[in-house]
């Protein structure tokens, strides 16, 4: 039985009577019943799929090829529950009625439902193979494309193709080639996808010479060639092409007109869009992106306006230009003027609220594209799930997680990448250890991920567990991995290990160290206290420090008081980042905490002088599905008077405890009563305060801030934890926190 019963059961669109005895049509089919059919066929095809089923409902007799009418019509008119429900009537349904079904799942990304009709199925042939290999290839699920593939008793050429096509879009050209010379009987259409395959990685020698070696050339091969040196901005090499090829289409003038685009080449691009004997939409579309590319939107603007054959790309080319140009307005005014939108249209303007930090109204618009029944891209997806990380929107995440699943995706590896950003950035380590175990492909990004996630968090250890697992693979660490490696060594205090790995990894992975690995290894130098080694490393360093490698040394200069070095580094970064108020503030501190209030007054005035504004801290979290926010003081919060009264009581059993106010914080000359009042109403304190209130034991509280977390709440968190009995996971500007029975996962390293 299909898993997806039980949307067949709730489908009551329509039923159908099962056929009394003798109704179905057996051996020898009658006119009547085989014009009727090709009736059927003609109504579906139109869309008319009323009239097939009134014709439908009035036939006397049927046969197999009658209800496989229905059930392809259905099929093709988007109504899969109905011929879901329709295929279990049918009395003896064929291969064809299997097959017909089958491609429906797999169409719509019912992958999983997919599954479980092959695996049910009486009796397979290559069609069957096939559709399960075209499906799983498309989702980027090349292994199970290969299992299925092996599995084809009889493969013909679209199982061969099929295959070669699956390895090629995924980027796996050398088990494509490997592929391709096992067998010699490759038509014209397989050497031009080996080839687009070459073109695709800019491996253009080796395109080169399959094109050579090719028995037969048709338009195709040239147009991949063309465009494959346009693309790699070898515009000479392109356009000798060009002009060699015997035969040009559309599409031969296209590829020269988006190479020369793409180069920068505006006016010689333009030169051969107006010299084309014929335009397609496509031509157009290349023409309006050229300007999009270049951020040219008035020229696009004037052209998209004169085009006579908009298509749907051509609008969704106008949307992605203005919302990757930053001018929201303009994207969502072409957006709701589209005549047709497509899963694309919807991922560009998702991605237009996302990026400009619209994070609420994404999740807004997505719930409308659910009531516009418009299905979910692999992008919008990825989209979705990189902004509930953005505001750890945990409980939509894991909705999302369940829908990815319904989707057929399951954990590929651009679904599943976005999917471990999106648990590690929400605290929840677990599931993210758990995504990243069921991902059936992995790639750097995602080795990267779970070794930068784990550093974050403070596991330095499990970080650099799962870097030796990595180097056990095929998968070669990268640059981005050395930086999750030193970050997790400096976060967790490692730091033999992290002064190893940082000397090291030129000579044992072929990594040299760029600004960011030595911003790492000041920090980790600095964090335990040896200023000296870290000023001695930036003084080695083969280029300028930058202002993130002295806020890491003033960093350390706040953690060990040395407020002489503290002034150097942030005089530096004054003039390296004049408007950087959190260096100000970090300064400020510094003096507080040492008690100098003169020079906490200057550095107040300076900012003033300077135009530079603090920015206000505030935190969030979310509880079911909505997003609550806190600022220091609050008083607009619906529930201010319940959180502050629990608070009160709260801060009353932590002095019990021992809990004692890091008055020192403050950066303001006043009596320590007004300090202890000033500190008690931070808004991380807050947002947790009304964590406890109202997220039930046994759940974590998840809390995050848009700068770092002062000592004194650190602190009290420590205190509550223990008190409450409740896991707290703060996540700051810089790391996270996991507060558990009275201590934190950084060790107080931080």
């Amino acid at each position: 039985m299909l898993p997806s019963r039980h949307l067949r059961a709730a489908v009551r669109q329509r039923s159908h009577r099962p056929p009394a005895a003798g109704e179905v049509c057996s051996g020898k089919l009658d006119a009547d019943v085989i014009r009727r059919n090709k009736a059927i066929t003609v109504h579906m095809r139109a869309g008319r799929v009323g009239e097939a089923e009134r014709l439908f409902d009035a036939m006397p007799r049927r046969s197999t090829s009658t209800y496989n009418a229905m059930l392809a019509g259905y099929a093709s008119n988007g109504r899969l529950p109905v011929a879901l429900s329709l295929f279990r009537s049918i009395p003896r349904p064929d291969t064809f009625s299997y097959n017909t079904l089958l491609h429906a799942l797999a169409v719509s990304s019912s992958l999983t439902g997919a599954r479980s009709l092959f695996d049910e199925m009486p009796v397979k042939d290559s069609v069957t193979y096939n559709v399960m290999i075209s499906s799983h290839a498309n989702h980027g699920l090349v292994s199970l494309a290969r299992k299925y593939f092996d599995l084809a008793p009889e493969k013909d050429a679209v199982s061969w193709n099929g295959m070669l096509a699956a390895y090629v879009r995924n980027g796996r050209v050398q088990e494509a080639r490997q592929l391709f010379n096992s067998r010699t009987e490759w038509d014209a259409i397989s050497w031009n996808a080996l080839m687009a395959g070459y073109v695709q990685l800019g491996r253009m020698a080796e395109a080169q010479e399959l094109f050579d070696r090719m028995p037969q050339r048709d338009v195709v091969s040239w147009n991949t060639m063309v465009s494959g040196y346009a693309r790699g901005g070898d515009m000479v090499e392109a356009r000798r092409m060009f002009d060699m090829a015997p035969v040009r289409d559309v599409f031969t003038w296209t590829a020269v007109v988006s190479g020369y685009a793409q180069n920068g080449m505006l006016e010689d691009a333009r030169m051969v869009f107006d010299a084309m004997p014929e335009r397609n939409p496509v031509s157009w579309n290349a023409m309006v992106a050229a300007y999009v590319q270049r951020r040219m939107m008035e020229k696009a603007k004037e052209l998209f306006d004169i085009m006579p054959c908009r298509n749907v790309a051509s609008w969704n080319t106008m949307l992605t230009g203005y919302a990757q140009a930053g001018m929201l307005d303009e994207a969502r005014a072409v957006f709701d003027m589209m005549p047709q939108k497509d899963a694309v249209s919807w991922a560009a303007i998702l991605a237009a609220y996302a990026q400009a930090g619209f994070s609420e109204e994404t999740l807004q618009l997505f719930i409308k594209m659910g009531r516009c029944g418009e299905w979910v891209n692999r992008s919008a997806f990825a989209c979705l799930l990189s902004t509930c990380a953005d505001i750890a929107a945990l409980e939509c995440g894991m909705q999302l997680h369940g829908r990815l699943i319904k989707a057929g995706y399951g954990l590929g590896r651009f679904v599943g990448n976005a999917l471990l950003a999106m648990y590690f950035k929400c605290g929840n380590m677990e599931d993210a250890r758990n995504a990243f175990e069921q991902m059936e492909d992995r790639d750097a990004v995602s080795w990267n991920t779970v070794i930068a996630g784990y550093a974050r968090h403070g596991f330095g250890k499990e970080a650099l567990e799962v870097f030796d697992m990595m180097r056990a693979t095929s998968t070669k660490p990268d640059d981005i991995t050395l930086v999750g490696v030193l970050a997790a060594c400096s976060h967790s205090g490692l730091v033999e290990k992290g002064i190893s790995y940082f000397y090291s990894m030129h000579r044992d992975f072929g990594v040299t160290a760029k600004p960011e690995h030595y911003t790492c290894m000041i920090d980790l130098l600095g964090r335990a206290g040896r200023l000296d080694e870290a000023q001695g490393l930036m003084k080695d360093m083969p280029f300028e420090p930058d202002a993130t490698m002295w806020g890491a040394l003033l960093g350390a200069s706040r953690i060990h008081r040395n407020s002489e070095l503290g002034k150097s580094a942030a005089e530096k970064i004054f003039e390296l980042e004049p408007e950087n108020a959190g260096m100000y503030v970090l300064l400020s501190n510094i003096y507080a905490s040492s008690g100098n209030w003169r020079d906490v007054g200057k550095m107040r005035v300076m900012m003033e002088d300077r135009g530079v504004k603090k920015v206000p801290g505030f935190s969030w979290m979310e509880v079911q599905n909505k997003v609550h926010t806190f600022s220091v003081g609050d008083c607009v919060h619906p529930e201010k008077e319940k959180i502050y009264a629990f608070l009160e009581d709260l801060d009353m059993r932590m002095k019990k405890a021992g809990y004692v106010s890091a008055t020192e914080m403050v950066l303001h000359d006043v009596e320590d009563e007004e300090k202890e009042h000033m500190l008690k109403y931070h808004s991380e304190k807050l947002a947790v305060a009304y964590g406890i209130l109202n997220i039930p034991i046994g759940r974590p509280i998840r809390v995050i801030k848009n700068l770092r977390v002062c000592g004194d709440c650190h602190n009290a968190f420590k205190y509550i934890s223990a008190i409450e009995g409740r896991l707290i996971i703060l996540r700051d500007s810089n790391r996270f926190h996991h507060f558990r029975d009275g201590s934190c996962s950084c060790g107080d390293y931080w």
